[in-house]
């Protein structure tokens, strides 16, 4: 039997690496056509531009792996099963759930593999990539800006470009919102601009050419006025644009965490969340008794007692709305938590279900290769292709049904993996049924 184990997987370790490299480069040749040209010809080292693409590969492997395994065993079996060997091998009476066996331990293995790579290396990467992207972005200031986005990249202001020319650097139909003066609400509207540094790196410059700006005073509103420019320049200062490599000092996000630290920070707002639920509902409760305290000041008749001078209703009804504003302020920081909550659980189940999805690939590629038996690499990439959409479809329906908390992360980062596991054991069942039933 040892025999057998060692001969099938060695017909799907060759397969696995070819689909593992066919699958990355397929990934990194679709991220080189989207951003590669914003970096080529402006002034980086290749050595800089090659790391970029290093790094971002570290979140591809985490896909790519599962992608591969799926493939592999649906073509593996599907040689064997071509070749007729599969069929000498159940002849001599070894059934398909021992021919499945030594091909799922051995993407249980690579499951507990992808599980420490997604808690150790892969929030690393994403940590310096993220990092490597903002130095790039404060040595090349253009570069921070996407196309119909607004960026913060400028303190005090949000910009936003409908086109960027990568080459020149040139902005088009720009959108500047001032939010350095808080008592007026600036909007500048320009054709064309430019960022760049002065020569000696201080400062830097954006110039706009064929604008407008709009000025309204707040909180009033009573002033609005508007000015229209053929060139304005804006200087702000460059401390800071140097590229320096900023790989401590900044916080991590969601996927730059280990699982360790998304949990922490999950039941950090998890607790908010509840100290803030206890603050709305203690609110209600002084609301309801302040509601009561002024309809009591009022007799069961409905007649307003004389000792009470006029103002008394205008202030209580004043207080009221203070108290309905703290408590709406206490129901958003509620929110606002508990969704904070859901986004890093959900980030810390994915840690372990995409890298099990190893093991629930290999249950489902097993059987689909016995029963696609021709069709070649066609037919095992199509089929393949078809299970991993439907699991990234699933899981992209379950991350948002947690988001709006219809579900817990938990149930809705499994269920791809549970419905898939559940599909995988029906088939191998109706497999090993349907050859019983023929040999009888």
């Amino acid at each position: 039997m040892k025999i057998f184990d060692r001969y099938i997987l060695k017909t799907h370790l060759g397969t696995f690496f070819f689909a593992f490299v066919t699958i990355m480069s397929v990934f990194i040749l679709s991220f080189v056509t989207k951003f590669l040209e914003r970096l080529i010809g402006k002034g980086l080292d290749f050595g800089i531009i090659a790391e970029v693409v290093l790094l971002q590969s570290a979140w591809m492997v985490g896909f790519a792996v599962p992608m591969a395994v799926l493939v592999t065993t649906v073509m593996a079996f599907g040689v064997l099963t071509n070749s007729s060997e599969l069929t000498v091998m159940r002849a001599g009476g070894i059934s398909i759930y021992r021919l499945v066996a030594p091909v799922l331990l051995a993407a249980l293995a690579l499951s507990l593999m992808m599980e420490r790579y997604n808690n150790v290396l892969m929030p690393e990467a994403n940590y310096r990539a993220n990092a490597l992207f903002a130095d790039i972005t404060r040595l090349k200031p253009a570069l921070g800006l996407d196309k119909n986005a607004f960026s913060d990249m400028i303190k005090g202001y949000s910009i936003m470009a409908r086109d960027v020319d990568n080459k020149t650097g040139e902005l088009r139909d720009i959108v500047l919102y001032d939010r350095a003066q808080p008592d007026v609400r600036t909007v500048i509207l320009a054709a064309r601009g430019k960022i760049e540094f002065t020569p000696d790196n201080t400062h830097l410059v954006l110039t706009l050419e064929d604008g407008q700006i709009h000025e309204l005073r707040l909180p009033a509103m009573d002033r609005y006025r508007t000015m229209s420019f053929s060139k304005n320049r804006y200087v702000f200062d460059a401390t800071g644009y140097d590229f320096e490599r900023s790989d401590e000092g900044r916080r991590r996000g969601g996927k730059e965490l280990s699982a360790s630290d998304l949990l922490a920070v999950a039941q950090e707002f998890r607790q908010k969340g509840d100290a803030a639920e206890r603050s709305a509902v203690k609110g209600v409760d002084e609301l309801k008794a302040a509601v009561e305290r002024i309809r009591s000041s009022h007799d069961s008749s409905g007649s307003e007692p004389a000792v009470l001078p006029p103002v008394v209703p205008g202030r209580a009804t004043e207080a009221v709305d203070a108290m309905l504003g703290g408590l709406n302020v206490q129901l958003k920081q509620m929110q606002q938590h508990r969704e904070d909550y859901r986004k890093y659980m959900i980030e810390y189940h994915k840690k372990y279900s995409l890298a099990f999805a190893c093991l629930v690939f290999a249950m489902v590629g097993a059987p689909l290769g016995v029963m696609a038996r021709r069709g070649g690499f066609g037919a095992g990439a199509a089929l393949s292709l078809f299970f991993f959409v439907l699991y990234w479809v699933l899981m992209i329906g379950g991350e948002k049904i947690a988001d709006q908390g219809l579900l817990s992360p938990a149930v809705s980062v499994w269920l791809p993996n549970a419905i898939l596991t559940c599909a995988g054991l029906f088939m191998l069942y109706r497999l090993s049924h349907s050859v019983n039933a023929s040999a009888r």
